[in-house]
């Protein structure tokens, strides 16, 4: 496995797919026991892999506790990213969900018990609540980073307008800057094409991206669905072939699959990786495999090199409407420049 300079925040080295480890443990009624779930962290090692992201409501705490027990030997070969904001179990009550600094400095002592250790390296916000100012969430972050308990601090699931508020803010008061954003990408959910990956590159914000394979969508084994996967347990965040679009691009998966030699599993993650290999903040895939046989499967798209054409017919296939005003802006590129042809890309720019 390769490594990567994590964003231009920063000069963490992390390796080109992360594990996610939503699956470690049973407290969702769909998941990994702890046996199997050490086998998947042992093949990740293996692999050489050193980012692991886990949260304080994954299985109610029980991923934490499963990584912190298998982080303990070695806990500095690792880069450990939690986050905090939707609770760890729902009874836990209103006091304890929110991106405020009362939750946040709560979480982290928590998540510091169940992962057996003394710093968090990346601490996400989970997702906005849409109501604490972005002034605290930073100054939060700040103040845990200048504590020890946390290296650096990230946003997960939040608009592009908040995230690019808040390392404004940081950048000008000479607080911690935000170091990356984490958000949903893949072939079938590329609405981080219109503002956020545009927005991380523009800024230096390091990428991470969550269901690589669309809940296992990507697979194309739903196109079978039944029996013992995530769509008919856990029952959220998977995609459906529910129009044209989903059908094209599981064709496509397949037919370049077929080319390849390899499983649509494989040609999913390489189309990220292809795209990872043309950013200037790097873009990690998270793997969140159930299974060692299925973590062994994906890995497998290591060896998978895309040819342009194959990536070329995948991006036609998975395309958005980018909408106003980025279409608009596209279209008048020309005539913004005086009806010349500049022989330069059309590239984000702060």
């Amino acid at each position: 496995m390769r490594y990567k300079v994590f964003g231009r925040h920063t000069g963490l080295r992390v390796s080109e797919l992360a594990l996610g480890t939503g699956n470690f443990g049973t407290g969702w009624g769909h998941g990994a026991e702890r046996d199997e779930a050490k086998k998947i962290f042992d093949g990740y090692v293996e692999a050489g892999g050193n980012f692991l992201d886990t949260a304080n409501g994954y299985q109610a705490g029980q991923s934490e506790v499963l990584l912190g027990e298998f982080i303990a030997a070695e806990r500095d070969r690792f880069v450990v990213a939690t986050k905090y904001t939707l609770g760890t179990t729902p009874a836990a009550g209103i006091s304890h969900t929110g991106n405020n600094r009362k939750n946040m400095i709560r979480s982290v002592e928590e998540s510091l018990k169940r992962l057996k250790t003394d710093h968090i390296d990346l601490f996400w916000a989970h997702i906005s609540d849409c109501l604490t100012p972005m002034e605290e969430i930073v100054r939060g972050f700040d103040d845990l980073v200048r504590s020890g308990k946390i290296t650096y601090g990230g946003l997960s699931n939040f608009p592009a307008w908040r995230i690019a508020r808040a390392d404004t803010l940081a950048e000008v008061r000479g607080q911690a800057r935000i170091a990356g954003i984490q958000v949903e990408y893949s072939l079938v959910e590329r609405s981080a094409d219109r503002e956020l990956l545009p927005m991380a590159e523009a800024l230096g914000l390091g990428i991470t991206a969550w269901s690589p394979l669309g809940g296992g969508f990507l697979t194309g084994k739903y196109r079978n669905a039944g029996g013992d996967n995530r769509a008919s347990k856990l029952g959220m965040l998977v995609h459906a072939e529910t129009s044209a679009r989903e059908t094209a691009i599981i064709d496509t998966l397949l037919a370049v699959a077929a080319e390849q030699g390899a499983t649509p599993t494989h040609i999913a993650i390489a189309w990220l990786r292809y795209k990872a290999a043309r950013s200037t903040t790097g873009l990690i895939p998270i793997l969140g495999s159930r299974t060692r046989e299925q973590f062994d499967a994906t890995l497998g798209a290591l060896q998978v090199t895309l040819s342009a054409e194959q990536v070329a017919r995948l991006d036609s296939a998975s395309a958005i409407a980018l909408g106003v005003p980025h279409e608009q802006v596209t279209e008048s590129f020309e005539r913004l420049n005086g009806g010349q042809q500049l022989d330069v890309p059309l590239i984000p720019v702060a």
